[in-house]
């Protein structure tokens, strides 16, 4: 993990690689921001002139490198653009500042040590900043390089080592808790990130319960994996179906965190399928590559659980991670076939490429027998979802308006794009079964909200409950951009510990 410090020093005696500043976009050129006074005079005035000439614009994300003038300490001067230049008097919002401390980070892989002289008006800024910089920061090389050690050797650059927030003050109590808040958040989500990536053949149900035992183990958390003998004979119908048809069995982990004066209880669900090939209803050609990915509901959570124990959030938060592999085999579930679900309830399975709502039915059901105040679960679950949002925006869908709306105001407000999405009653009709109580398919049309009906079916009554489905952001196909890589994101890690800790402090509405 990258290193973060907090540092007074000025932009003209700290001694670093590489020093990076923000430039916004003005109406004739680029302009210096706040921050960066004391370079732009090293500079004597002209840095955005000398900017402009190079063809930088101040536009968000953009990244211009010059040579440091003899005033300061530093070799190289990075600008990082800003976007648009706020209104009078306003300050950038937060997720600018930690897009483009992401943008910068990721510009400099193979630079030990940055200075970031990004506009810091409060602690806010600082989580901001140091979020975006680690985030930025993150390179996935595990499979790179062979015995080769670093970028001069022909292997991967490694990401930069250390950042320095120039203008946070470490004593300063708010800055100094920002800066660790932010640390602990963009660390949770970098391991979040690294599970997603991890090749199927090494993350199988088993390796990643395997993670999560030996993680909980060391923040305090304790923990109970139900392996395939314990799934059968519990009557875990969904999870079994599902995993069978592989020589990986599934299992259920549970992983909870309580805290001695917690009041609340919050229960995370998240989707597990280590890699789904669509099972007997094979995925066409095309669509089989990423499904690394499809356990990021599952590592989201795991990855929240972890945050909330380190932050030491007066909250119980539990993580139930439904782990399973979706093969085709003769072993495995048949369209047509019926599955008997853990709650008692059948299922008719008319698609076995419908599985992450199987997996996700038992455990919803099994969270609910806890009662408690709220489940949240998160999974990349339909491709209609995609479809209805883009792959930058996850839907939520909740039994509940005033739930489903305060996680939407979470979401946006630490800068996960989200928008809420109803669960029509009239769409559940076509979930009718005439031989069991419930179909696993109903119509196309809508087939993100369909799903949202089926998992409402295994919820506890009286739960408040809400669903994530993050099917298009858990996972970056195109090229990086801001603090987000390619590969795994990380998504929904941010809005799940956020409302942890406003359920923590008795502030969600």
């Amino acid at each position: 993990m990258t290193a973060l410090t907090l540092s007074t020093a000025g932009p003209a005696t700290l001694r670093a690689d590489v020093l990076v500043v923000g430039v916004a976009k003005g109406p004739k050129g680029p302009v210096v921001a706040a921050g960066a006074e004391a370079v732009d005079k090293a500079y004597d005035g002209k840095l955005a002139a000398v900017l402009d000439a190079l063809g930088a614009s101040g536009a968000e994300g953009e990244t211009t490198k010059v040579p440091a003038p003899d005033g300061l300490k530093v070799p190289v001067v990075l600008a990082v653009g800003l976007g648009s230049l706020p209104d009078t008097d306003e300050s950038y919002d937060e997720e600018t500042l930690r897009r483009a401390a992401g943008a910068a980070a990721r510009a400099l892989h193979g630079t030990k040590k940055a200075a970031f002289a990004l506009p810091l008006d409060d602690a806010s800024a600082v989580t901001a900043v140091a979020e975006g910089a680690l985030l930025g920061a993150y390179a996935f090389t595990a499979y790179q390089g062979g015995e080769k050690k670093g970028a001069k050797n022909g292997g991967p650059k490694q990401p930069l080592a250390e950042i320095a927030l120039l203008g946070a003050k470490p004593r300063d109590k708010e800055h100094k808790a920002a800066a660790e808040r932010a640390t602990i958040v963009a660390t949770e989500i970098n391991i979040a990130r690294d599970l997603v990536n991890t090749p199927p053949n090494d993350l199988t149900p088993e390796a990643f319960s395997a993670v999560a035992t030996a993680t909980a183990k060391e923040n305090g958390i304790k923990v109970q994996v139900l392996d395939e003998k314990a799934l059968i004979k519990g009557g875990y119908g969904g999870i079994m179906g599902v995993g069978k048809g592989s020589e990986n069995p599934p299992r259920l982990v549970k992983l909870s965190y309580t805290h001695p004066k917690a009041e609340k209880t919050l229960a995370y669900v998240g989707k597990g399928i280590t890699y789904d090939s669509g099972g007997i209803s094979l995925k066409p050609a095309g669509h089989n590559e990423t499904m690394k990915c499809d356990m990021a509901g599952a590592a989201a959570v795991f990855a929240a659980v972890v945050a909330a124990a380190k932050l030491g959030l007066q909250v119980n938060v539990t993580g139930w991670l439904a782990l399973a592999e979706n093969m085709p085999s003769g072993s495995a579930t048949k369209p047509g076939d019926v599955l008997r679900m853990y709650s008692g309830k059948t299922v008719e399975v008319l698609n076995t490429d419908a599985e992450g709502r199987l997996v996700l039915g038992d455990a919803l059901t099994k969270a609910s027998e806890e009662n408690p105040d709220a489940i949240i679960d998160v999974a990349t679950l339909t491709g209609a979802m995609v479809m209805a949002l883009g792959d930058r925006t996850f839907g939520i869908m909740a039994n509940d308006d005033a739930f489903r709306t305060s996680i939407h105001e979470i979401a946006e407000e630490v800068g996960e794009a989200s928008w809420p999405m109803p669960l029509p009653e009239d769409l559940r009709k076509s979930m009718d079964s005439p031989t069991a109580d419930i179909a696993n398919m109903g119509v196309r049309m809508g087939g993100g909200l369909v799903a949202g009906l089926f998992l409402q079916e295994f919820v506890g009554e009286g739960i408040t409950w809400a669903h994530l489905d993050i099917a298009g952001p858990a996972f970056h196909e195109g090229a990086p951009y801001g603090y987000t890589p390619k590969g795994g994101t990380g998504s929904a890690v941010r809005t799940l510990v956020r409302l942890a800790e406003r359920t923590a402090t008795g502030d969600l509405g």
